[in-house]
């Protein structure tokens, strides 16, 4: 899943996909090196990062759409949003997947309208919201209590008929580096679900502030996090940096034949 940021102030390539030209330029490539998902957000979830209202957020979302699914009809488009009225027009725009930092949380009504298209869902845990979500964190068992949210949000959503999900454990969400740390050590604990499992850990701050490096020099200790997490069973990753998470993918997909 190759991330694309049409937004001012994401952490890490915030501004550079503002354009028509910019956002195909970066699908293209994305497509080319063998991204399988384009997910596009609007709305930077950076830590206090700031409220967008839900016009500002579909005037810069439909423009994007319209124009990959033009240029690229094959592309599977993936929308992170957790407005259900933001889910709505994508969904009718071609959108494909939507993609929740909340899993339900913030907006449950993005259930039906996951529901009524039969489309795959991504439910992601947060503790607090974007504004909030890094001042001080607390656990007392955070894989447990990450996982009980999950099962929570799984089981409302299949009330109304979601049928496909997906879960992401939401990586610097809402954690310390040592709860990223302990999630991506337990991530089996996650897989016994039985739901597919999606990791996003790229250029985040896990791996720099750990490194006392910055987004822009994280791609090595990406790459690194991306290969344990897939040789702990992540199915899915979300990345800014395609052609390197897609050498991971092959890499531990030859390892594992021969376990």
């Amino acid at each position: 899943m190759a991330i694309l940021n049409i937004t001012p102030d994401s952490f890490y390539d915030g501004g550079r996909n503002t354009t028509e030209s910019s956002w195909l330029n970066k699908v293209e490539v994305a497509i080319n090196e063998g991204a399988e998902i384009i997910d596009i957000g609007a709305i930077s979830t950076r830590p206090g990062a700031s409220e967008v209202d839900e016009k500002e957020e579909l005037t810069r979302l439909i423009p994007a759409i319209k124009s990959i699914i033009k240029k690229f009809p094959e592309c599977i488009i993936s929308v992170d949003t957790y407005r259900s009225t933001v889910a709505k027009a994508v969904i009718s725009e071609g959108a494909l997947m939507i993609n929740d930092i909340s899993g339900g949380n913030f907006d449950p009504l993005i259930f039906d309208m996951v529901a009524k298209e039969n489309i795959p869902y991504i439910a992601m845990h947060i503790l607090g919201t974007p504004r909030n979500m890094q001042v001080n964190p607390i656990y007392t068992d955070v894989t447990k209590e990450v996982i009980s949210f999950l099962e929570k949000q799984t089981d409302e959503a299949m009330k109304v008929g979601v049928k496909q999900i997906i879960w992401d454990p939401g990586f610097g969400f809402g954690k310390t580096i040592e709860h990223n740390y302990t999630l991506m050590n337990n991530l089996a604990a996650f897989k016994a679900s039985g739901y597919p499992l999606l990791v996003g850990i790229s250029r985040k701050s896990m791996i720099y502030k750990l490194l006392n490096t910055s987004p822009t020099e994280a791609l090595n200790g990406t790459t690194v996090l991306n290969t344990i997490a897939l040789l702990n069973g992540a199915d899915i990753l979300r990345v800014h940096d395609v052609k390197e998470a897609v050498e991971a993918v092959k890499i531990v997909a030859e390892f594992k034949k021969t376990i």
